[in-house]
């Protein structure tokens, strides 16, 4: 059996969060002992339900004070010998790589970090590539890594890919009661429409605005399409809302555009949805919206760049679009809408995949021996 500590700055919402509490979830399942460490927040009380234990400790903050955890958190890593350290931020991995560097090699657990993201370059965040082995959740973000990172890295980031819940995103699961007409009517404007559905927070680089352009361009042609953007601005970014309204309205489309704003019923706008898409124009780490609805085996049109185009390539290639290539994306939306296209989601970007994968890396550092002498770094 093993003993892994996950630790990451809270548990409150977020992909970093959501990976931590399944990966917890997994551990237990398979008999394995599963402890997190985070600062506390609303996902702790799940996390405890599920099996895993929960310590709270103030490893969030960006201050020279966090510095102040260091020899707690040593005391404690000793106290609970555990077999695997998964750090998944980067406070948390400075603290964690500090504690950790004086224990004996010898007897002190491997260490493990996840990268989610295209971090910036510099020495605070190089410690996400310091450790025995990183994670990279895409090859974008493997790329990335051994572009920017190369002299950090201390073995050849392993690619894992976040996985969906096939059990919540599937086309199986039942409609809950009444959703579409409760849709309806909140929404009226979209009865009767085709749905294409834009998820993503409403940021400057996110498309929505070639989104908006493209809707304008297809409208002309069939007059039942309707756009629908989901999410909500960033944190005091919301003028930027009225920035895409007003555009939306330039383009004479003010009532061909749905702003629903942040929704926690993703799944039913992915389930109803014709198609939908991803249009970020600067590579992101992966991307989740997208393989969330190729699992609704929903049809998905995105730009050939990042992580999203990863999941693209390995599941539903038909969806790929040249990088901002407008004429392409009205083409390729009325080649989609006219096929009969049904996506299936390539099993390693499934739960299930990223949890044995993950496991069997544990499983694999766990069993080798440590790093020769030579290598490793003194004890206290």
């Amino acid at each position: 059996m093993l003993k892994v500590i996950q630790l990451l700055p809270a548990l409150n919402a977020g992909g970093v969060e959501r990976g931590t509490l399944d990966m917890a979830r997994a551990l237990v399942q398979q008999g394995h002992e599963s402890i997190v460490i985070s600062s506390g927040g609303r996902m702790v009380e799940q996390l405890e339900m599920e099996g895993s234990r929960h310590i709270a400790l103030p490893v969030q903050r960006k201050s020279l004070t966090s510095l102040l955890q260091v020899h707690p958190l040593r005391r404690l890593i000793r106290e609970l010998q555990p077999d695997i350290l998964h750090v998944r931020s980067r406070v948390p991995a400075w603290l964690t790589y500090l504690a950790w560097k004086k224990l004996d090699p010898a007897t002190r657990p491997r260490l493990v970090s996840t990268a989610h993201g295209l971090y910036s370059i510099n020495r605070y965040s190089a410690i996400m590539a310091r450790s025995e082995q990183v994670i990279a959740i895409s090859d974008c973000v493997k790329d990335y890594l051994l572009s920017n990172y190369a002299a950090d890295l201390q073995a050849e980031p392993e690619v894992i890919y976040r996985g969906v819940d096939t059990n919540e995103f599937s086309p199986q699961v039942p409609v809950p009661t009444d959703w579409l007409e409760n849709a309806l009517g909140e929404f009226p404007e979209l009865r009767d429409r085709r749905w294409l559905v834009l998820p993503g927070r409403l940021s400057r680089w996110k498309g929505q605005e070639d989104f908006i352009a493209m809707i304008a361009e297809l409208t002309k042609q069939q007059g039942d399409i309707h756009g629908v953007i989901i999410g909500g601005a960033e944190k005091n970014k919301q003028h930027y809302e009225q920035e895409l309204r007003a555009l939306a309205a330039e383009h004479g489309i003010a009532d061909k555009i749905t702003f629903t704003g942040h929704r926690n019923d993703i799944r039913e706008w992915y389930r109803h949805a014709a198609l939908v898409y991803n249009l970020s124009r600067k590579p992101e780490p992966f991307g989740r919206t997208v393989i969330e609805a190729l699992a609704m085996q929903v049809p998905v049109i995105g730009y050939d760049i990042g992580g999203p185009a990863e999941s693209l390539h390995a599941c539903f290639p038909q969806g790929l679009v040249e990088d901002g290539n407008r004429h392409q994306l009205l083409d390729k939306t009325n080649q989609l809408l006219r096929a009969a296209a049904t996506p299936r989601l390539a099993p390693e970007f499934t739960l299930q995949q990223q949890a044995q994968h993950t496991l069997a890396l544990y499983q694999r550092l766990a069993r080798q021996k440590k790093t020769s002498a030579k290598k490793a770094e003194p004890a206290n």
